[in-house]
């Protein structure tokens, strides 16, 4: 039995973090007036190829900047997965909006027929507003979700966002460094495809600056706006404001600090070379684990360069559940967790209107994510598998 411990997703420090972070601390900017904030936001607008980009300190204050800038208010409804993390419904609720739930593909997204059924079974066109026939309300925005990596269809979501005159919000918050290969959007970084996209860099993605995100929008306009909002809505570029505080709006304390921004700059220099190690580390647990025992590795959507995230075991014809998979890879020192509990079965979302489900609640059932931090060898991923592999045979 294994006895070294092998976490789920852990950050990964191989370079310049504490060079930059000392850096930070000794000039004594530490606070979101930083001048590493707008390096940090240059450095990664380049990497991605989109220019407006706006640092903050979470991916979900990311989204919610967006949703407060396409306009949600209350008794607005927006379209979201029903298989995410809930900070990408949240918002909705911070702008006094309300999310119809759809379900996912097989690859975890939102899946546009969902998407589509909603509409032709409750809404209809207004003009150039599509109305869900039953609450009356707009439908004004969906939050696509790119899953552990994975890319949403952004090709058939995109085309319904237009027919539709829906806003897109791409939830990039774990697919920092996913760009699509080919296809309509072939070069794109995901979160760079719709109205508005968001990053995390929480401590467990694949880069991280502590707690912090990026908003994604379309232009110099609107990037200054978002800046605004982070800061409590006090407008700096104002000469008059040096001094007399003149704040414009109820705006936000959502800007990233310095020292987190010293943190990501140090850690998008070694991004290329973590996304390669994950993807290694996958190729490597297929090829030990697929076919076996009822065991599969979910892959990851064609068409793209996946940065991998979070790795997927299916137990698709296993004689062990999820929950003992987990307690007995927790017995051997190896961690590992569900997928998330659905949107729709959460207490603040149980009388939200959902359609049916049947991707997303066999996920809940058979999906156990395994470790996958940047910084696991290859002798670590063959530990895993023989362990997986006894429990399971």
């Amino acid at each position: 039995m294994n006895t070294k411990r092998i976490p789920l997703s852990v950050p990964n420090f191989p370079g310049n973090e504490v060079k930059y972070v000392s850096d930070a601390v000794a000039s004594t900017w530490v606070s979101t007036a930083g001048p590493l904030i707008p390096k940090f936001e240059k450095a990664m607008a380049d990497y991605i190829g989109h220019p407006y980009t706006v640092a903050t300190n979470s991916g979900t204050s990311a989204l919610h900047l967006s949703l407060l800038e396409i306009g949600v208010g209350r008794g607005d409804e927006v379209i979201c997965a029903a298989l995410t993390f809930i900070a990408a419904v949240n918002p909705v609720r911070f702008c006094g909006g309300e999310p119809v739930f759809v379900d996912c593909d097989k690859h975890f997204c939102m899946d546009p027929d969902s998407v589509q059924y909603f509409i032709d079974n409750y809404c209809e066109m207004q003009g150039d507003r599509l109305i869900n026939k039953t609450t009356g309300a707009h439908v004004k925005a969906m939050i696509p979700v790119h899953v552990f990596g994975n890319m949403a269809n952004m090709e058939r979501l995109m085309d319904i966002a237009e027919k539709y005159n829906i806003k897109v919000v791409e939830d990039a918050t774990e697919s920092v460094g996913t760009f699509v290969t080919e296809g309509r959007y072939k070069g794109k970084h995901l979160g760079t495809i719709g109205h508005y996209g968001a990053f995390s860099f929480n401590g467990n993605k694949v880069m991280t600056t502590g707690g912090g995100g990026l908003a994604i929008c379309g232009n110099a306009t609107v990037q200054h706006h978002m800046h605004i909002m982070t800061e409590e809505a006090q407008d700096m570029s104002k000469k008059e404001d040096d001094l007399l505080f003149i704040h414009t709006d109820v705006g936000y304390n959502y800007r990233m600090n310095n020292i987190a921004a010293a943190l990501g700059l140090a850690q998008l220099e070694n991004l290329e070379t973590f996304i390669k190690t994950k993807n290694e580390n996958f190729k490597l647990y297929c090829e030990l684990l697929n076919g076996k025992n009822g065991l599969r590795m979910i892959d990851y959507t064609p068409g793209i360069r996946s940065s991998m995230w979070f790795y997927c075991l299916y137990l698709d014809d296993c004689k062990i559940s999820r929950n003992e998979m987990m307690t007995k890879l927790a017995e051997r020192n190896i961690q590992s967790r569900p997928i998330w509990l659905l949107n729709p079965d959460q207490a603040p979302y149980r009388d939200s209107l959902c359609m049916p489900l049947p991707n997303a609640r066999d996920y809940v059932d058979k999906i156990v994510n395994i470790p996958c931090s940047s910084n696991l060898t290859a002798e670590d991923v063959r530990i895993v598998c023989e362990e997986i592999l006894d429990i399971t045979k």
